[in-house]
């Protein structure tokens, strides 16, 4: 039986995933070409990894297991992952480590800003493990990143990657008010996976969530995501893509989900490229302005390059 270790920054044999050591392990499929990345050994890799060492911060890339680290290392693009590197959630899909976390490190903000200036980042992207803990879900420290990068690199725009604030009234509020060029919070999946693929959260509650958002800045681009691969069916893909342009989201990521280990949910199937190229069609027949679908999509790949086509297009629109 195999049992999920720590490996990262996390105490020498200490469990990532205690909730799942248990459990039988999963079927794991082979991974197609299209999907295979190289090893990230590049000079730009390991100065961005140093970066982030030096400033004693955690990035999503490594704790999720991310397979365009190397990619997206090596230009230097890193996405800080706040608040520490223990969630409260225990995600069937997630390779972040799950249990208690500790408490929130005030000097985070300013290492945050520091090390997008030593990385040159023109967009960052700042996400962060659930904190079912805090009494606001963690807003205020979102806000207090936000504000310190402002601060530092005021030419940055700013990307959050939130969690979904469930039962944390006012937390959107916090967030909004900082002022974040995008406001992103992932989906996931479709509805009817929830239950075994995201367990602690709610499906409408994170639809409501990012309508939110919109009413309190309607200015402000919001952005969602799906991972597909878990056994959705593709009108529920199509339902989703319904739900968040109800909910006036302006872009969608689909891509592929890739199972970090044997204890954690299965990959169901490995959609090929030519159905995420279909996929992107018809979101944007429905009316996003922006749509990234590839078996390698992720939040946070080329967020920056998306973000400016994102500018582009409502800029483009309003004429």
């Amino acid at each position: 039986m195999a049992v999920v270790i720590d490996t990262l920054l996390g105490k020498p044999g200490a469990l990532r995933h205690p909730e799942k050591a248990h459990r039988p392990d999963q079927p794991s499929m082979r991974k197609p070409d299209w999907i295979r990345v190289k090893a990230p050994v590049s000079p730009g890799y390991v100065e961005t990894a140093r970066i982030v060492r030096a400033n004693g911060l955690h990035t999503v890339c490594e704790e999720a297991g991310c397979p365009n680290i190397g990619e997206c290392w090596e230009k230097k693009h890193a996405t800080f992952m706040i608040m520490g590197d223990t969630c409260t959630r225990a995600c069937a899909f997630c390779n972040v480590k799950t249990g208690l976390p500790g408490a929130l490190d005030a000097a985070e903000p300013e290492h945050v800003a520091e090390a997008t200036a030593k990385l040159g980042l023109s967009h960052i992207v700042i996400t962060s493990v659930d904190r079912d803990d805090l009494p606001d879900g963690g807003a205020a420290h979102f806000a207090a990143v936000i504000t310190a990068i402002r601060a530092r690199c005021p030419q940055t725009t700013i990307e959050v990657l939130t969690p979904d604030f469930l039962r944390k009234d006012g937390a959107a509020e916090v967030v909004v008010a900082a002022r974040p060029d995008v406001f992103n919070h992932n989906l996931e999946t479709v509805p009817s996976k929830y239950l075994n693929v995201r367990p602690g959260a709610r499906y409408f509650a994170s639809i409501r969530l990012l309508q939110h958002v919109k009413e309190l800045d309607a200015r402000m681009f919001t952005k969602s995501g799906i991972m597909v691969g878990l056994g959705e069916e593709r009108n529920e893909v199509l339902q989703v893509m319904d739900d968040l342009r109800a909910a006036d989201v302006d872009f969608l990521t689909i891509g592929q989900y890739l199972q970090p280990t044997r204890k954690h949910h299965p990959v169901l199937r490995f959609v090929p490229p030519e159905e995420f190229a279909a996929l992107a069609t018809i979101a944007y027949a429905k009316g996003f302005s922006m749509v990234s679908a590839s078996p390698l999509t992720r939040s946070s790949h080329h967020a920056g390059e998306d973000f400016a086509r994102l500018k582009a297009t409502r800029v483009a629109t309003a004429r």
